[in-house]
């Protein structure tokens, strides 16, 4: 019978050898930073936007945020990730000079404190309007260039409602863009930026030979450029293909903001790649698929006025019957507290019996209505005002005398919300702005969209769990600081000529302008 060698020597030994072996496995991957900050900002908005609206998020709570870092065995496996900050704010109106320092401060300490970096994933939007700066994201880049250096490969998500400017151009070295709207691909382009940087970095490659940038000069709505519909739809359906061509990394065509008064907004394509000649035609190619077709996009969904779009649903037997209440479109920038359309909706004859015709408008903020609600309890009468406490150019705040049917509190957004019937009208009024896209942000108040005969959102094009919920559907072009008819608007600062501001403007160069390296 063998004896059992117990050496404790060779264990201690065998135990070093293997921690060593871990160590330098460790050492041999990347170090890649997160930052972030991520928010679509109009000028023609009254509204301002604070720190508290990103909800940032610091440090290690930052990787649960993606999806495709779930998986220790994946991406997460291919890197020592350092998350610094990240915030995601609602749309809204510009931020505050205040907030934006502090979040970029915070940002900047946190890069500071790790110290030195090979590569760093910057998750943007790229439509922040911030008071006293043009470009926020060319000035936020190159403030982290200052800390992390020129060496450091910046691999770039945004949204393809975003902008790119010179400043973000030449200090990112890898670009992409969402290239559905809406935008049904958002994670699926930031796993993208986040694979495009491991795979530079992995290869040696690093910091791709030629950026291509053509700024196009067109600035529309997204509603005017859904890639549910042509032209945008076919135009969208190049960018994928033209990837896969040799010497070529990514491919995007950014829209733009149009809400903002600045002079970066205008669409723009950029190529990324190592073969000069491929990545300047795909770029020129792409550029003037965009600029063929501006005669071509028009809106997503049939657009009336609100009149118009209430008459046409009060005779539809489709329900339910979905209106766009557009020009204050939170999601868009919107203030969302504009009153004029649920003035207009209380006005109507039809909807002053409670046994009319069932309607949902959501929402309204209304923080003292919700406060006077709670106050009554549900089941008993409310009169209080709501919305316009920060947009009331178009009209004064409502007055609401109804029922307080559901109060409900908790939610992310909105803190509180409170559903109160008026006649056949149930409005949801909220202590904060909250947009209402799922199907659960109704039934949780008590309310059925799906039986509802009118459902009035604060929304442009639907995004999809709206869009598939709908029997019909229209868009009411009303006012408010996302207006539709963008020349109804008092553009001041953008780069003129501009389509279609004007509409005979001569052809412009669309040739590729090639745009130096981070580190040139």
């Amino acid at each position: 019978m063998l004896k059992k060698i117990f050496n404790p020597p060779f264990l201690i030994i065998s135990a070093l050898i293997v921690s060593i072996s871990l160590d330098v496995q460790a050492n041999d991957l990347p170090k890649i930073a997160i930052a972030g900050l991520a928010i679509e900002s109009s000028t023609f908005s009254p509204a301002l936007s604070d720190e508290d609206a990103f909800h940032a998020k610091y440090d290690k709570e930052i990787m649960s945020y993606y999806p495709f870092f779930k998986d220790p065995k994946g991406l997460k496996s291919q890197a020592k990730w350092i998350p610094t900050v990240i915030g995601k704010s609602i749309p809204g109106g510009a931020v505050t000079r205040e907030a934006y320092e502090s979040l970029v401060g915070k940002t900047l300490e946190r890069l500071k404190e790790n110290l030195p970096y090979d590569g760093l994933f910057f998750d943007i939007h790229g439509a922040m309007s911030v008071g006293g700066l043009d470009d926020p994201e060319g000035d936020f880049i190159k403030r982290i260039r200052n800390v992390v250096g020129t060496e450091t490969l910046i691999s770039t998500s945004m949204d393809l409602h975003g902008n790119v400017s010179i400043d973000l151009a030449k200090n990112t070295d890898l670009i992409t863009c969402y290239r559905m709207a809406p935008h049904e691909d958002a994670m699926e382009t930031k796993e993208r930026a986040v694979v495009n940087l491991l795979d530079r970095l992995k290869s040696g490659k690093g910091k791709p030979a030629f950026k291509a940038w053509i700024p196009v000069p067109i600035l529309l709505p997204g509603e005017k450029t859904s890639t549910r519909v042509e032209p945008a739809k076919s135009i969208y359906a190049k960018v994928n293909p033209a990837t896969k061509q040799k010497g070529i990394i990514d491919a995007a065509i950014w829209v733009g903001y149009a809400w903002a008064d600045e002079p970066r907004n205008h669409a723009v394509v950029m190529v990324t790649g190592d073969i000069e000649e491929t990545v300047k035609k795909t770029a020129e190619d792409l550029a003037k698929a965009f600029w063929e077709a501006r005669f071509k996009f028009e809106f997503v969904a049939p657009t009336a006025t609100l009149h118009e779009s209430l008459d046409a649903a009060l005779k539809s037997t489709k329900v339910p019957f979905i209106i766009s209440d557009s020009g204050d479109n939170p999601t868009a920038g919107g203030a969302g507290d504009v009153t004029w359309t649920l003035r207009e909706i209380l006005h109507r004859t039809e909807f002053k019996k409670e046994d009319g015709p069932a309607l949902i408008y959501a929402s309204i903020p209304g923080p003292e209505f919700v406060e006077a609600a709670i106050k009554a309890g549900v089941g008993n009468k409310v009169d209080a005002y709501a919305g316009a406490a920060v947009d009331n150019r178009f009209a004064p705040p409502v007055r609401l005398n109804g029922t307080v049917k559901m109060i409900r509190h908790g939610d992310k957004n909105a803190e509180t919300e409170v559903v109160v019937k008026l006649g056949s009208v149930n409005v949801i009024v909220t202590k904060k702005r909250k947009p209402y896209h799922y199907e659960k942000d109704f039934t949780d108040l008590g309310l059925n969209p799906r039986m509802t005969e009118i459902v009035v959102v604060k929304i442009g094009y639907l995004v999809p769990e709206l869009y598939n919920m709908r029997a019909d559907w229209i868009m009411a072009l009303t006012p408010g600081g996302v207006d539709q008819d963008l020349e109804r608007l008092e553009y001041k600062r953008i780069n003129r000529p501009m389509f279609p501001f004007d509409k005979d403007m001569p052809e412009p160069d669309l040739s590729a302008r090639l745009i130096p390296a981070s580190d040139q």
